[in-house]
């Protein structure tokens, strides 16, 4: 179990019912696949990676790995690591990964609100669209920095509030509203949040990258996400068949406004911030 920690833990608003919050989120990103999604976003890991200037030997853990883009673009460079997600069937898929790449990576399921590792034994702690979806955000951040040895890097893809996936959210929240008291995962991809949680801590360099969502349509992306991504999947399951129809119009509403293709298929930029934190 972890030790005690020394980085202080900011309050979360005591109106959410956090433990409801955390287990409606593992079942969201249990259902569909989320592998089937994640695994296009493999660039974005091994940008992180570069960005963290990562060595050979250094030990990585990567927090809410789904299925490890982060934990195998570090493991390619050497580097021991530690893929964690509180979702085991999706670290199944990221282990079945390494093992056809021949990787060596050490799984394992995780919490990321309460680590079960001590104090300041990794090199580098990351996460690429992971850490953000955590219902207890300061406590995550808290855990991130309690792992991390003195001197060594936070590095963290989290995608912007006003980017497609930031208004993704927004959309799916105008049909569902989010439960009362629990700040947006957008917070992530903001410097005034990562300040917040990271500023007392740690030096942060923050920039803007773009991941551009590529499909063969429209209808295809939202056939992918509404079938394999769990919280889009989850809210079509919730609606009643009215309110899927105006969801299902509102998102390809929303892909209009985004999409750069004029050829019929989809190419989407998605803005999300490259994190790296020094901690102190």
């Amino acid at each position: 179990m972890p030790s005690a920690s020394a980085i202080a833990v900011q309050p979360t608003p005591a109106t959410a019912d956090l433990a409801t919050v955390k287990a409606r989120q593992q079942s969201a990103w249990a259902s569909g696949d989320y592998s089937v999604v994640g695994t296009t976003l493999q660039i974005v890991g091994e940008m992180l990676c570069e960005a963290l200037d990562l060595r050979s030997g250094q030990s990585v853990l990567d927090v809410a790995a789904g299925n490890g883009n982060v934990t195998l673009a570090a493991a390619r460079r050497w580097c021991e690591v530690t893929s964690t997600d509180y979702v085991p069937a999706l670290l199944d898929k990221a282990r079945a990964r390494a093992e056809a790449d021949g990787l060596a990576v050490t799984f394992q399921p995780a919490d990321a609100e309460a680590l079960p590792f001590g104090n300041a034994i990794f090199d580098s702690v990351v996460s690429t669209f992971g850490v953000m979806f955590t219902p207890d955000q300061n406590r995550a951040a808290s855990e991130m920095l309690r792992v991390c040895k003195p001197g060594g890097k936070i590095g963290m893809a989290n995608w912007t509030p006003d980017g497609f996936i930031g208004q993704l959210f927004k959309t799916i929240g105008m049909h569902l509203p989010p439960p009362a008291g629990v700040r947006p995962p957008s917070r992530w991809g903001t410097e005034q949040g990562l300040d917040e949680m990271f500023g007392d801590h740690g030096t942060i360099a923050a920039t803007t990258a773009v991941f551009a969502f590529r499909y063969r349509s429209p209808a295809h992306w939202l056939e992918v996400f509404r079938t394999w991504y769990g919280p889009v999947h989850k809210a079509f399951a919730a609606l009643p068949e009215a309110g899927q129809s105006a969801l299902e119009a509102d998102l390809i509403d929303l892909i209009a406004r985004f999409n750069r293709a004029r050829d019929g298929t989809m190419v989407v930029p998605g803005d999300y911030l490259q994190v790296v934190v020094v901690k102190r």
